[in-house]
């Protein structure tokens, strides 16, 4: 493909982005897989370089542009070299108009920008590292390092990994063993504030796939009881293969009725040693991996994820024995879905006391710490730590 053509193939796929993002479709990388499967004359440094630009366009905007054209537009406006490829060449885009619309340079939504700290925002416009962790069960950080010459150790969390550049991680042996997995160092440092321990009973609320609660159940080395809940039953449904190829024996998992969740996990009642709430959110500190996520949320959206994990926490509250320990996340930067939700749930259950979920990264926030990507290199999350009264 000539480098106009691949301009003009960067704003199809954003066009269909931009409209995924507006109507509630699909999210940008499985958008992107799709588009390639139907042009096989797309050569692998074709779909690289068309990635690159989907991606610097969508980083760029703020707002939703009006099209992958104004985004393409807008990202010719600070590049000459990518402005003269809209040369009306054959599968090229036809020379830009000066009176063309053109997306506007942003970090995020107007409405949002007062809700997220400048310095936080700051940080989510590059690009994110891949981090792994290293399976305890199975390997040696050390030992695994040695595989990846061109890796190093992050800088906090005990068994994590980094890599500054793209690699196909799940192509190697030692993922397809199980002795690694592909986890932000953020998200490493959750499972790490549950401090689980062999003995316990531990509730994964919200477990999704379960990157974090194979990383528990590495921590509990087979022994105690973990359970997996989630209300989406293909999320869920991916847990025991990675837990079979993880050397994760013994994890329960239960699909749980949305609304009923409760009356599903009624015989857990005053029981869990450990219960981790990683919560649905805007995903706002996750925007560096999924810049369009941006243009998803929306006001209304943010107040109903809010109600939700209030709703979420109240039931985790009720799991729990005296003295057990509720773990707090989202990976967002917003307040109201981290600082003061947990402030909200604090005076709704007096006596419950806010603990440091860890003190060797991130900034205290209310009753909890925020990991921020400009400040700590990883995703933003909100952590909280809370003991049941006894």
């Amino acid at each position: 493909m000539t480098p106009a053509a691949r301009v003009q193939a960067a704003i199809e796929l954003l066009d269909e982005i931009i409209r995924a993002a507006r109507d509630g479709g699909a999210a940008a990388d499985t958008l992107i897989a799709r588009y390639f499967r139907t042009r096989r004359y797309a050569g692998s440094a074709d779909r690289r370089a068309i990635r690159d630009l989907a991606y610097a366009a969508i980083r760029r905007a703020g707002e939703a542009p009006a099209s992958g054209r104004a985004a393409m537009i807008g990202l010719a406006a600070d590049d000459p070299a990518i402005a003269a490829l809209f040369d009306g060449s054959a599968h090229g885009s036809v020379p830009i108009d000066p009176k063309e619309p053109a997306a506007s340079a942003g970090v995020a939504p107007a409405w949002l920008l007062e809700l997220i700290s400048p310095d936080d925002l700051a940080g989510l416009t590059g690009r994110a590292p891949l981090d792994i962790r290293v399976n305890r069960l199975k390997a040696d950080r050390e030992a695994v390092l040695t595989e990846f010459p061109a890796a190093r150790l992050t800088e906090h969390a005990p068994l994590g990994i980094r890599f500054d550049e793209p690699i196909a991680v799940d192509s190697h042996p030692l993922w397809q063993d199980g002795a690694i997995e592909v986890q932000d160092e953020g998200s490493q440092l959750i499972a790490l504030a549950c401090r689980t321990r062999p003995d316990m009973t531990v509730i994964d609320l919200c477990a999704g796939a379960g990157g974090k609660t194979l990383a528990l159940a590495a921590d509990m080395a087979g022994q105690g009881r973990l359970i997996a809940c989630d209300t989406d039953r293909a999320r869920l449904s991916r847990l025991l293969p990675r837990a079979e190829r993880a050397g994760a024996a013994g994890i329960e998992t239960r699909l749980l009725n949305p609304g009923r969740e409760l009356e599903d996990i009624g015989d857990l009642a005053g029981n869990a040693d450990v219960v981790l709430i990683d919560a649905p959110c805007s995903g706002s500190g996750t925007w560096r991996r999924n810049p369009e996520a941006r243009w998803r949320l929306t006001p209304a959206r943010l107040a109903r994820l809010v109600a939700t994990q209030a709703r979420l926490l109240d039931i985790g509250a009720q799991t729990l024995r005296p003295g057990g320990k509720l773990v707090y996340a989202v990976c967002s930067l917003l307040d109201d879905e981290g600082a003061n939700q947990i402030s909200a749930f604090i005076s709704r259950h007096p006596g419950w006391v806010a603990e440091l979920p860890f003190d060797m990264v991130g900034q205290g926030r209310g009753p909890g710490i925020l990991l921020s990507p400009a400040r700590d290199g990883t995703d933003g999350f909100f952590v909280a730590r809370l003991q049941r009264p006894c």
